[in-house]
């Protein structure tokens, strides 16, 4: 008996589950995001191999796309799925996600009135009705009534494609703000037909649609349905809405709800690191309490820990781990192989994946240097294994001092702190942004994973050491430092970096003016106007002992002790932070009080002011405080004596030029493949 207590209870990830006539192996899947990875809509070997790297870590399911149903469905950048000159490449695809013995499935979409017309040749995007779009600043036209049928049919006849080329399931995309979705809304669905005015015939199209493609692949074959759980628009449809249209789906042909959350357009951060890890589960586990299918759960789950909760908690019964996997395609394998702890974790900077994809070019990663990329940036080990020393212990020194190992060369790590991570560190310390840091210390767990030699910390390294040492080659990476342009007043007491204001290094005032309106000087706003709010669990406390009113608890939780000004000279405020996070950030500053002033050059800093000029003129910002956050700049003081010294080095990350983290872990794992 005592044995059976002590017995090791068996992984709910790794627990088989079977959708219709479907087996999947384990829970985890991984839902479709759009790659820009084909040309003029084919399969590429880039998208193969891509989702090949993936199924080889053995997930249970992929589900690739979106694919197109017809030509307004999507664009030259989407998967064709439309035609069957697509079939060739759609079948290498499927034939790609089975590799490890997982399930591979297409889904299938129409971006509706979210498609761009300078994608379409000129022509306008189609809708329900036509209403501006906010996504796209752009008019669609208004479908015809025979134009919805035939679309009807047109995702039947894609599903049908799609078990041809040898995919084992379709999802179809009713969520997000696309066409079905477009459907349901009132927001965007103005038609007098039978196809609009009530909730019943705004389910309508979504229905017949489920019936189709249940018509056309057959009962045995597995349809799912991603739809939102909530679609986070004011006057949009909420989950108890969402609810009802899971269970009519369900009666009219899904075997399983895979839940999403949110449009384009929604103001409800979705994807980025501030959003708390399974923060939309609740959203799963109302439609999971309503249909008798499986139900799948996406969005913000990046760790083992969330996601068997999520599961044996009974909040869902699939987990979609997608930008999960783009950081590390071997999560799954790592998960049964004991090996958890070399796990890569997603930090939801959205760097590498959605702000590519903005820029129309293919997806990459911030934390794994080799997605998109799996066929060109291979690791193999090196002819002659070297003695290799990597000055530095950032993300750029330690990627690349682990690639380095991984191909088989002696490699030395050392990094003058006591602590590695380097800016990761500091970009993890703003309100939301802890999971730099949880990056920083995969890259370290990555450096005993990879067989480095020795790490030494608390080392200045300097000519005697490279004299001592003698190494083979020397990689550079010793980052940056804190940069301060000539400025009246900048050496007065009451003037700061933001640096140190991060690290919580220095005190500020009730009045505080920071310099610098860019990435860190937001982060640092961001900081200080959250100082004496309420915290999440101070919230919840009170919220559940009902102590105070909602709105008292927003207020508390949004207005610091701080009275904070943010100066920027350019025209903007983070004009270096990517397009998918700034919205969110800018968002957070105002909500905040933070006063954000463009277009304003600081001249002058006095003791109890900030001197700016603007076009209005000069005027004087009363401060107790003043933060510098003018950037930072190179910091590489060994390149003179190792070239001296006739060593071969590379110089990487900031120490090479300031860029941001995706830049550095990126030249750290080339630099390291390099040797």
């Amino acid at each position: 008996m005592e044995n059976q207590r002590n017995a090791k209870r068996p992984d709910v990830l790794l627990e088989p589950i079977r959708i219709n006539g479907m087996v999947i192996p384990n829970r985890i899947l991984m839902p479709a995001m759009h790659l820009s990875m084909v040309q003029n809509s084919f399969v590429t070997d880039q998208l193969v191999e891509f989702y090949a790297e993936r199924a080889r870590g053995g997930a249970g399911a992929f589900v690739a796309g979106y694919g197109m149903v017809n030509d307004d469905a999507g664009s030259a950048i989407i998967i064709g799925a439309h035609r069957d000159e697509f079939l060739p490449g759609l079948s290498r695809l499927a034939e790609a996600m089975k590799l490890g013995g997982g399930r591979a499935g297409l889904q299938l979409n129409h971006s509706g009135r979210y498609n761009f017309s300078i994608l379409l040749g000129g022509r306008p995007s189609v809708a329900p009705s036509a209403i501006r779009s906010q996504f796209t600043k752009e008019e669609p036209r208004a479908l015809a009534t025979e134009e919805v049928r035939r679309t009807v049919q047109d995702f039947a006849d894609t599903a049908r494609r799609a078990r041809k080329a040898g995919f084992d399931f379709v999802e179809i995309l009713s969520g997000t703000g696309y066409l079905i979705s477009q459907f349901l809304s009132e927001l965007t669905n103005r038609r007098t037909d039978a196809y609009g005015g009530s909730w019943e015939n705004r389910m309508r199209f979504g229905l017949e649609i489920a019936r189709a493609v249940r018509e056309a692949v057959g009962a045995d074959y597995p349809v799912l349905w991603r739809i939102n759980g909530n679609d986070f628009m004011p006057g949009g449809i909420g989950r108890m809405r969402m609810r009802e249209y899971a269970v009519k789906l369900v009666e009219n042909g899904a075997d399983a709800i895979s839940v999403n959350v949110g449009w384009h357009e929604s103001r409800v951060p979705q994807i980025i690191t501030q959003v708390p890890r399974g923060a939309f589960a609740y959203l799963a586990r109302g439609i999971r309490e309503q249909v008798g299918v499986p139900v799948i759960a996406g969005h913000r789950i990046n760790d083992l820990a969330t996601a068997r909760a999520m599961i044996a908690d009974h909040m869902c019964d699939m987990v979609g781990m997608g930008r999960a996997l783009i950081a590390d395609p071997d999560l799954p394998r790592k998960i049964a192989a004991g090996r958890e702890n070399e796990i890569i974790h997603c930090v939801a900077c959205a760097q590498g994946c959605f702000d590519h994809l903005f820029n129309l070019q293919p997806v990459e990663c911030l934390c794994n240097p080799r997605a998109g990329h799996e066929s060109e940036r291979g690791i193999e080990a090196a002819p002659a294994p070297r003695k290799v020393l990597v000055i530095g212990g950032g993300p750029a020194g330690m990627t690349a001092a682990a690639t380095a190992a991984q191909r088989g060369h002696r490699v030395t790590l050392c990094e003058k702190e006591e602590i590695l991570g380097g800016q990761l560190l500091l970009a993890g310390l703003p309100p939301g942004r802890d999971e730099f840091q949880v990056l920083a210390r995969d890259l370290e767990a990555q450096l005993a994973a990879a067989g480095v030699a020795e790490v030494r910390m608390g080392v200045t390294v300097d000519e005697a050491f490279l004299d001592r040492e003698r190494p083979d080659a020397v990689i550079l990476a010793t980052g940056a430092e804190e940069w301060a342009p000539p400025l009246d007043g900048a050496d007065l007491p009451h003037v700061v970096g933001a640096w140190d204001v991060l690290r919580d290094r220095v005190q500020t005032g009730p009045r505080v003016v920071i310099i610098g309106g860019g990435a860190v000087g937001v982060e640092t706003a961001l900081f200080l106007a959250e100082k004496g709010t309420l915290s999440g669990d101070m919230v919840r406390f009170l919220l559940i002992n009902r102590a105070e009113p909602l709105e008292d608890l927003y207020e508390l939780a949004t207005r610091g002790t701080k009275d904070v000004t943010l100066v920027e000279m350019l025209d903007r405020i983070g004009p270096d932070i990517g397009r998918s996070t700034r919205w969110g950030m800018l968002q957070d500053l105002d909500r905040h009080h933070v006063k954000t002033l463009a277009k304003t050059r600081a001249r002058a800093i006095t003791p109890t002011a900030v001197v700016v000029e603007d076009a209005q003129g000069t005027r004087e910002i009363p401060a107790d405080s003043v933060v510098l956050a003018l950037g930072s700049r190179s910091y590489n003081p060994l390149e003179v004596p190792v070239r001296e010294r006739g060593l071969p080095y590379q110089v990487i990350g900031d120490a090479r030029k300031v860029a941001k983290a995706l830049d550095a872990i990126h030249e750290g794992f080339e630099a390291g493949a390099r040797l």
